[in-house]
């Protein structure tokens, strides 16, 4: 080998060079898998497709191969343990945080035109798609009905995703962004 003969240059010419395969081979294979079986050699052809699945199976695990099947079982009924506990945590964190009391309070808007209005505000996380209104067909009057806790809540409407309106029969409030909301007032009692 010389300074300038690259090791893979060599790598690639052997392997280049055709391989010579024993004329014997071919049918060595051939009487092989005539001795087979049927259901091995051509499972679906024998009119039995499931037969490959109702075959006994031997497993044979070592020692530390068992071990290592346990523990994976192990750690997945941990962790399906841990997880239907955080659910029964959240479950009973949001019983806690739920008000005991709720009133129904009705939204209503006279929106000739709307194609869609929602309410967004304080108790639906200002989500636009979290509380839509409904209407009768022909008629210009929306409305929908929140259960409410007690408390002091802003909000304003939202026609067809885009235009924020604030309820023309309520007291109004400006937020934070300069935007003024209505306002309602939910009352402690009953």
């Amino acid at each position: 080998m010389t300074e300038r003969e690259d090791p893979f240059d060599r790598v690639v010419e052997a392997l280049k060079e055709p391989v010579r395969i024993s004329p014997s081979l071919t049918a060595r294979v051939m009487s092989e898998i005539e001795r087979l079986p049927p259901d091995a050699a051509e499972p679906a052809a024998t009119g039995r497709p499931l037969a490959w699945f109702r075959r006994p199976w031997t497993i044979r695990l070592s020692p530390l191969g068992g071990l290592a099947v346990a523990a994976g079982l192990a750690a997945a009924v941990i962790t399906g343990g841990r997880l239907v506990a955080r659910r029964g945590e959240a479950d009973a964190r949001a019983a806690r945080v739920a008000p005991a009391s709720t009133r129904p309070i009705q939204f209503v808007l006279v929106a000739p035109r709307a194609l869609s209005v929602t309410v967004v505000g304080d108790f639906n996380d200002w989500n636009v798609s979290a509380t839509p209104l409904a209407h009768s067909n022909g008629e210009d009057v929306w409305w929908v009905t929140v259960p409410l806790s007690a408390g002091r809540y802003r909000y304003s409407f939202v026609v067809d995703g885009t235009l924020w309106l604030r309820d023309p029969e309520a007291p109004a409030a400006d937020d934070e962004f300069g935007r003024s909301n209505s306002v309602v007032t939910v009352g402690g009692g009953p």
